[in-house]
């Protein structure tokens, strides 16, 4: 195995260190796995932590997909609704005299809580 140096600026170095402790492994790791996906023809392949620590990391846009199913199935699981028929109507979306009539009754009750 060959060594190589290489120069970056301190913020890339920094992002770097960053990645690859989120992903338990090395810098040297990262740019290991990198340059192997040039060879390989990937040339615009993240790099990830690889066979060096037998987990092949997600790329960023993969990571936020699967953290967004793992919210809404998390939201259905609580039975957190998203769905477009539980949203108000429009008039009583902007019935402002409403709104103010349920902000005094929750203040009145914190108060009454409270005993103020």
């Amino acid at each position: 195995m060959k060594n190589i140096t290489v120069s970056v600026d301190e913020g890339t170095y920094r992002r770097a260190r960053i990645r690859a402790a989120e992903l338990d492994t090395s810098v040297s790791a990262l740019v290991r796995n990198f340059l192997r996906s040039l060879e390989a023809g990937g040339e615009s392949a993240p790099p990830s932590a690889g066979p060096d620590i037998g987990v092949e990391a997600e790329a960023p846009l993969q990571l936020r997909r699967r953290q967004l199913r793992e919210v809404f199935a998390d939201f259905d699981k609580r039975g957190v609704g998203l769905d477009p028929r539980h949203n108000l109507p429009r008039e009583e979306l902007y019935d402002r005299a409403r709104a103010r009539a349920e902000i005094a009754e929750s203040a009145a009750e914190r108060s009454a809580q409270t005993g103020e």
